[in-house]
């Protein structure tokens, strides 16, 4: 049996604490609770927060069209407040919040985005706010919420553990908790993206959205679907944590160690968010760590944007299956730009290996005064350039006359790669090889 309950968006209470426990104990029964959340209720959510989150760009995208073989706009909620979409839904339930406690203050668990959104607005509403994060968060996740003034707990390796390091501290000190993503006005919050982006272009045909818990995936389905019934609504999981893909086909959830896409990285699918996703969801794409990986790249390369590993999920969904996608309309949601620089770096310096623009060779020669000499005038004559050179003697299985040495070359390409060993080929460095290559993407 199912129960679909209305209430009142307006009013001063914590309906999704109440939804929540209300399902729990029906859930014993065989009954199914579910909130009814109307596109009223985003409407009206939308007008109380508008003036103070940004609207953000929605552009077409010529390159990935061409890529993709069909018609790519990107919404940019990496520019948006704290570079994610978080800032929607935080506001959202930090302004419906009663003065007794607004005075008490609120907690959040978050593994950053959306810490720095309920730490951003906190401050503007003057809020004292603690925000538990993950042990392994990205530290530029970690500091830009400090720096707005919030309390910092690193609890736990997962967003998991940190949720309930939060709800007993809460209990403890009588703090609200702002949930990312079970909480009924942060869905309502996140739906106003759909609004956005279906005004600029209502003849879309499909939106792909990065599902961690499914907050942001359910608040645009709900939205996008009761404005353009024929729209399709696609999620982006990693197959590290396809918790909510999972959940919806009543599979075993197994779950990875670590994502690129850390920010969508959740054990357990939402309790209020499940049922939303399974109404108005069509389905779920799961996409590896490397097609995150080409997805970052693509979307710096093409739109000289950058997005993290979550935020770019929807990219990832839209290269791996283009052919579903072909000649539609399709709007991307990129829903967070805070990728660690060290992360950042990585993946450009793994770009440039898979195309040939660094590369590392080894080779072997006599050790004799002059040898180095030889092979790096050889170098600089083939117009490659040395990032990095070594010897090795010691840690080596070669006689005592050879010396081994590894040299770091920035290059042109492939093609520039085969001049460069023809060049030592034709000086009689004949035992030459390429170490630490990367297959392409």
């Amino acid at each position: 049996m199912n129960i679909m309950l209305l209430f009142d968006s307006s009013a001063d209470y914590d309906w999704s604490l109440f939804v929540l426990k209300l399902s729990y104990r029906m859930k014993t029964i065989g009954v199914k609770i579910m909130a009814k959340i109307t596109l009223s209720d985003i409407k009206r959510t939308y007008q109380e927060i508008q003036s103070s989150v940004i609207n953000t760009p929605f552009n077409f995208s010529d390159q990935l069209s061409q890529l993709c073989g069909c018609d790519v706009y990107l919404k940019y909620e990496n520019l948006q407040h704290t570079a994610s979409f978080k800032a929607r839904g935080a506001l959202a339930d930090m302004q419906r919040l009663s003065a007794v406690q607004k005075t008490r203050g609120i907690i959040a668990m978050s593994a950053g985005n959306h810490a720095q959104a309920v730490a951003y607005h906190a401050r503007r509403l003057n809020i004292p706010t603690t925000i538990v994060m993950p042990e392994f968060t990205p530290n530029v996740k970690i500091e830009a919420t400090r720096a707005y003034g919030a309390n910092i707990i690193l609890h736990g390796q997962l967003l998991d553990d940190s949720a309930i390091f939060a709800k007993n501290m809460a209990k403890e000190k009588g703090l609200y908790v702002i949930h990312p993503y079970d909480n009924l006005n942060i869905i309502m919050g996140q739906g106003s993206i759909a609004l956005e982006l279906l005004a600029v272009q209502p003849d879309i045909d499909a939106i792909i959205v990065p599902i961690g818990g499914g907050g942001l995936i359910a608040g645009i389905a709900i939205a996008a679907k009761s404005i353009k019934p024929s729209i399709k609504v696609y999620g982006a999981q990693t197959t590290t944590f396809p918790t909510m893909y999972a959940a919806l086909r009543d599979e075993k959830i197994t779950c990875g160690a670590m994502t690129i896409a850390e920010g969508i990285a959740i054990k357990k699918p939402g309790e209020l968010t499940t049922p939303f996703v399974e109404q108005y969801v069509d389905d779920i794409f799961l996409v590896e760590e490397t097609a995150i990986e080409k997805a970052i790249l693509s979307l710096l390369k093409f739109e000289k944007t950058s997005v993290e590993g979550a935020g770019a999920a929807s990219a990832a969904a839209l290269i791996k299956n283009k052919a579903h996608f072909s000649q539609k309309k399709v709007a991307l949601i990129l829903s967070g730009g805070n990728i660690d620089l060290f992360n950042l770096s990585t993946i450009i310096q793994r770009s440039l290996v898979r195309s040939y623009r660094l590369v590392r060779l080894n080779i072997r020669c006599h050790d004799f005064p002059g040898s180095l000499a030889q092979i790096t005038q050889v170098i600089a004559q083939s117009k490659a350039n040395i990032i990095e050179i070594s010897h090795q003697r010691a840690f080596s299985n070669i006689p005592l006359q050879d010396v081994e040495i590894n040299l770091t070359l920035q290059i042109r390409g492939k093609a520039h790669l085969e001049e460069i060993i023809q060049y030592l080929h034709a000086v009689d460095l004949n035992d030459v090889e390429i170490i630490d290559k990367l297959e392409a993407f």
